[in-house]
């Protein structure tokens, strides 16, 4: 099976953005979430309301185990997630963020398959699917400046190689750093 990549212009996310809106605002929501967290897709739907909301109201900070690594996450909520999460205030606090129609949370196959072809339909070329969002959180983080040593430890990698390699650094890439260097 294919890797797939991050988003790696702001024009593609917002695309994006809009186009899940369409197809039901919780998958807006459920893609802000993912590239703002840098959780993984079965953290995202395995959230619940009072996971990120308290009396109506976002919370400043969430804290989480990781199903992977059995690690616990805390991170705080920034702006994009808050206003995402300006539709939940009457919501029930028991009630997963991403149900499912059939009960329970949403599928992680059923979220990657929506992303993978939304990107598809509005023409983003690329093999993209739910750790799209992960991987896109790691590199927009690396093209702003950030050290890779703190994205290591965002993303909760054990080596900076394995770092470079998650969020898609590519001869493009590489090239595009020779091209910014005139001395």
């Amino acid at each position: 099976m294919a890797r797939v990549e991050a988003f790696k212009t702001k024009k593609d996310l917002e695309k994006m953005k809009k186009e899940l809106e369409k197809v039901d605002p919780k998958f807006r929501l459920l893609f802000v979430f993912g590239l703002n967290s840098a959780l993984r897709i079965s953290d995202i739907v395995g959230l619940k309301v009072k996971d990120v909301m308290k009396n109506g109201q976002p919370k400043k900070r969430v804290s989480l185990r990781e199903e992977k690594t059995d690690k616990i996450k805390e991170f705080p909520l920034n702006k994009s997630i808050i206003h995402e999460l300006k539709h939940f205030k009457n919501a029930d606090p028991e009630d997963y963020l991403f149900p499912s129609q059939k009960g329970g949370h949403l599928c992680t196959r059923y979220a990657s398959r929506t992303i993978k072809k939304v990107a598809k339909q509005i023409g983003i070329e690329g093999n993209f699917g739910s750790h799209s969002m992960r991987k896109s959180f790691g590199y927009t983080q690396l093209k702003n400046g950030t050290p890779l040593a703190i994205i290591m430890q965002l993303l909760n990698h054990s080596s900076e190689k394995d770092t470079l390699r998650y969020v898609g650094i590519t001869q493009e890439v590489l090239d595009e750093a020779y091209m910014n260097v005139i001395l």
